[in-house]
């Protein structure tokens, strides 16, 4: 089968940094439903359109293709009464973002005379990458996985 709208499509992957620093590998497949549900970067998706399963692709992402652009406003510093006592540079939680109210993950990159600096960007904002793959399967989409926009995978799926 082809990897067209609508299946689903098992994939193995490596991504690279623009200097070749491997970022992160599969080390079981990943599944996504294919056909704009955004379950894969859409220029990596579009690139495997039409391939069957052992083929393989390479894809060159500018960061507005990947992880978006670094954003300075999502850098805030808070006091540091406001985080747990047990807190350290690399802890990442859930807050929302200024006066959107989107929530956002953000990352501890400092600590220093009772101030966090806090980093709403995803670590990989502004980066250019490299994501290799290979099409390990491809499968029909089921009714109820077309419906909710995303694959649900062999152990069924909660809501």
């Amino acid at each position: 089968m082809q990897v067209r709208k609508n299946m689903v499509v098992l994939l193995d992957y490596e991504l690279f940094s623009s200097d070749g620093e491997l970022i992160e590998k599969t080390d079981e497949p990943i599944e996504y439903l294919h056909g704009g549900y955004d379950g894969i970067f859409a220029a990596v998706e579009k690139s495997l359109q039409g391939k069957n399963a052992g083929e393989s692709c390479e894809v060159y992402l500018q960061p507005a293709d990947a992880f978006g652009d670094y954003d300075a406003a999502l850098v805030q510093i808070e006091a540091r009464d406001k985080f747990p006592e047990t807190m350290e540079v690399g802890m990442r939680f859930q807050g929302e973002a200024g006066e959107s109210g989107e929530s956002l993950t953000y990352t501890v990159t400092d600590i220093a005379d009772g101030k966090v600096v806090v980093d709403g960007n995803h670590p990989l904002a502004g980066k250019a990458l490299r994501f290799q793959c290979t099409v390990k399967g491809v499968r029909k989409a089921t009714a109820e996985e077309l419906k909710h926009g995303h694959v649900h995978g062999a152990h069924g799926h909660h809501h």
